[in-house]
């Protein structure tokens, strides 16, 4: 009895955790995707000196990143699906030794293959195994269902305090002692991901609670996805969010400097991202527990269209970019609580990771192309101009597609549902 009267009071953690249990491995997963998302979205700052450095172009760099976004679409489903059958310590660890290592042969690159191999592929693997699919599955493992948009939310708002301290730096140790520098210090902030990884994963001795009369295997599981309306919707929809913030995060630095703007603005721009999306990820992790999640995602989208044709349309200058940041960040990854909770929702947690991971598929072939084609239409036309039209015109599309979305859970979570209140 006096179990379950402090579960009531403190519905933020799982019934065989306390309080401070469900904290830690909750912080441990945080860092693990702060540091992992904070390195890989300053990534672009790179570009002007590597290019310079080794003599490749633009369009070789960019496609280097559009390989980490896609190689990550397809590594994540498979992640997903080893840590929701293995659980998620060792995965994790695996990936944070394999984003270490491949920094250190981005460090001694000296062509675009290797540009490619390690910050594109090898980064795209260590991200599938370290980021959100991997962090939503420990939230929700911990969390009870009535707060998990706001876990998912919290965990999602760790990845941008990361952009926040890992952007400046790698621009202050680029400016003074050189991109191969800022590289180790990298490096050495992949390494911390492996202690946060262990405190992540004592999720792992959390049991799933079974749904009542459910047969479930991932083979059902995937057949019901396959099935839903509004998966499908979530996950096309969700090839846009990757685009539009690929591409900001590639290319905004190589606008900038063709602007004149003091090189200093564009990692200033990535950190205020960071520090909004903090504020943005709690408050649509919020909201989604409170609110009809697709109307939040569909006005998501259709607030960064708006503001991403708002600035590349007006002349650019350090407030109007600096404000440009501010809003885009608090609409930065605010999608990722709300994604997560509708699968929840729709589908129930077993294979959250694997279903998270499938959608996230579609996500990071949108990210390719943010990437990739940004970098080509800037080196064939010489500027950005068509890259952002496309990328706002696509995004309002998504965002009225996500507005109509299907959000009724399948049959056999409905009918887990009934058996669980008529258990009561």
């Amino acid at each position: 009895m006096a179990t379950r009267s402090l579960s009531a009071r403190t519905p933020f953690h799982h019934d065989s955790l306390s309080q401070w249990q469900s904290v830690s491995i909750l912080s441990g997963a945080a860092i693990m995707l702060s540091l992992a998302m904070g390195m890989r979205q300053s990534l672009g700052l790179f570009m002007q000196p590597i290019t310079r450095d080794i003599g490749i172009s633009a369009a070789d760099f960019a496609f280097a990143l559009a390989v980490q976004n896609i190689v990550w679409g397809i590594a994540q489903p498979f992640a997903g699906a080893l840590v929701d059958k293995f659980g998620t310590r060792f995965i994790a660890l695996f990936g944070g030794l394999l984003y270490a290592a491949a920094l250190i042969i981005t460090a001694y690159a000296d062509a675009a293959w290797m540009i490619t191999i390690s910050s594109g592929a090898m980064i795209g693997v260590a991200l599938a195994c370290t980021t959100s699919g991997i962090a939503a599955k420990i939230a929700a493992k911990v969390v009870r269902p009535e707060r998990r948009s706001l876990a998912f939310g919290l965990v999602s708002a760790a990845g941008s305090i990361g952009t926040f301290f890992c952007a400046p730096l790698a621009q202050g140790v680029i400016q003074a002692s050189g991109w191969q520098m800022a590289m180790f210090a990298f490096v050495a902030l992949a390494a911390a991901m492996l202690p946060a990884a262990m405190m992540g994963g004592r999720a792992d001795k959390v049991p799933v609670d079974a749904m009542p009369g459910a047969a479930e295997t991932m083979r059902s599981t995937l057949a019901e996805a396959r099935r839903h309306g509004g998966y499908i919707v979530m996950a096309a929809a969700f090839f846009v969010c990757g685009l539009q913030l690929v591409f900001l995060t590639t290319h905004l630095p190589t606008f900038l400097a063709d602007c004149g703007a003091d090189p200093m603005l564009s990692a200033q721009a990535l950190a205020v991202i960071g520090a909004f999306n903090v504020f943005g990820s709690w408050l649509f992790g919020w909201l989604g527990d409170r609110y009809h999640k697709p109307m939040l995602l569909g006005l998501i989208y259709l607030l960064r269209s708006a503001a991403i044709a708002l600035y590349f349309t007006l002349p650019v200058s350090s407030a109007s970019t600096l404000v440009f940041a501010a809003i885009m960040g608090t609409l930065w990854l605010g999608v990722i609580p709300l994604v997560n909770g509708l699968v929840a929702q729709i589908f129930g947690i077993r294979y959250l990771a694997t279903l998270t991971g499938i959608a996230f598929f579609s996500h990071q072939v949108g990210s390719f192309l943010g990437a990739w084609a940004g970098g080509v239409i800037y080196d064939v036309l010489g500027s950005y101009t068509l890259a952002w039209q496309l990328a706002a015109g696509i995004g309002a599309a998504a965002g009225v597609m996500q507005l109509f979305m299907n959000t009724r859970p399948t049959e056999r979570v409905l009918a887990a549902q009934r058996a669980a209140v008529a258990a009561e």
